[in-house]
């Protein structure tokens, strides 16, 4: 039993737990939880700018092939439109036939909230987005922690190494140890996942409060299984196709999933997903292009969740979509899921727009998801940590970048304690 407690999987569930009892029992402590949670949040994002950056630097001077590196990307770029469509399609799907917004009454709430969001959508435009990746200033980009800026300035920075050649060998070493350095951090900062996930679920229980779930709980039940769904059946067939075990990469980041799950952020496992799959046998390199770009354009949970939304607010607010509407649905969350990639709040500005784009479908309907979007926001979460995984094995194994020894000898013994 006390070798069961040291692993940080089991303790990240206890916390779990223990957080749900004490949010349910004392509301008042959600603050305090909120602050506990957003500490454990920081710590990690403080690690993964740089760790973005020296992991692609170091991948792009080791490809020492531009053209390999523009092959790579192209092909990351296509697979993640491709299945972010697909998500897309089944969230439609599975909401026309459960129906969660049938029979609802809408309530006005939250009405401030959806005017922010509102004024957030108007606002965002293809210019500034287009602008936005590329970084003004690379100090700001860092100090932000902004992965698209700081992706496409270690894209350039690997450019540069490569054309130094030899002469660039002592810089990469340098690289290479720091990048030990701030995975070392990492791990020791990893001990402090179960206080993270505590924390987190505190403040999630006790703010919001189990019984706000009642009402909605129909919609929670659909997205979690459409979520579901896409996991053991989309990813689960994409698994088959490329001959590796779906079920065996899960358990091998069951510590990422629980830390997901008990903050509701998937950038708290995005340094851990990064070694894990390195462990997994994909090569760094690839590890180092796909996993940062599958953060900003490979969010499969958030487009089934955006696509799901759409359809129950049409359906609480009695508005019929013909077919013609909901393809013009698929061909604009395709667009707008993409255009608000690492912008505070995107979920809730992606589905404004979209709604301000259709212009068939009331706003105010907004306010029913933000009184439960919290309780979403894990299955979102997990779903978009799931599918970044996957598009990496696949690339490692299109690009014969996967060393198979690794892999099954990281899937067939017990991982490490933490």
């Amino acid at each position: 039993m006390s070798k069961l407690f040291r692993h940080l999987y089991f303790q990240v569930i206890i916390a779990i737990l223990i957080g749900i009892i004490t949010g349910a029992l004392f509301p008042s402590a959600a603050p305090t939880g909120k602050m506990m949670s957003e500490v454990f949040i920081n710590l990690i994002k403080m690690l993964i700018a740089p760790i973005i950056f020296l992991t692609i630097v170091l991948g792009i001077a080791r490809m020492g092939d531009m053209k390999k590196v523009g092959r790579v990307g192209g092909k990351a770029l296509l697979y993640f439109e491709i299945v972010t469509t697909l998500a897309i399609v089944i969230g439609l799907l599975v909401a026309n036939i459960l129906k969660p917004g049938a029979g609802m009454v809408p309530r006005q709430e939250h009405a401030a909230e959806v005017a922010k969001y509102q004024q957030q959508a108007s606002g965002f435009s293809w210019s500034e987005f287009l602008m936005h990746i590329v970084p003004s200033n690379v100090v700001d980009s860092f100090a932000k922690g902004d992965i698209i800026q700081v992706l496409v300035f270690a894209i350039l920075f690997g450019y540069g190494l490569t054309k130094m050649k030899e002469t660039g060998n002592s810089l990469l070493t340098t690289f290479e140890k720091l990048s030990q350095v701030f995975f070392n951090i990492l791990k020791f900062i990893m001990r402090l996942a179960p206080l993270g996930a505590f924390g987190g679920m505190v403040y999630t229980v006790g703010n919001f409060g189990l019984t706000a779930l009642y009402p909605m709980l129909k919609l929670l039940g659909c997205v979690y299984l459409t979520m579901f769904l896409f996991i053991f059946v989309i990813l689960g067939l994409i698994a088959w196709k490329y001959e590796f075990s779906l079920w065996k990469y899960l358990v091998f980041i069951r510590n990422e999933l629980l830390i997901v799950l008990g903050t509701s952020s998937s950038e708290s496992a995005l340094p851990g997903l990064m070694e894990k799959l390195e462990n997994l046998g994909c090569a760094r390199q690839i590890v180092g292009l796909v996993v940062p770009a599958g953060y900003s354009f490979n969010l499969d949970g958030t487009s089934i969740y955006l696509s799901m939304a759409v359809i129950f607010l049409a359906q609480l607010s009695k508005v019929p979509l013909d077919l013609g509407q909901q393809l013009t649905i698929i061909g604009i969350l395709m667009i707008t899921s993409k255009g608000a990639a690492g912008i505070t709040g995107s979920g809730f500005i992606v589905l404004t727009s979209t709604l301000t784009a259709m212009k068939v479908i009331p706003l105010e309907g907004l306010g029913v998801l933000i009184g439960v979007d919290r309780f979403m926001s894990e299955a979102r979460a997990i779903t978009n940590l799931i599918g970044n995984g996957v598009a990496t094995i696949v690339m490692a194994k299109s690009e014969d970048a996967f060393d198979l020894g690794k892999y099954i000898a990281a899937t067939s013994k017990p991982q490490k304690t933490t």
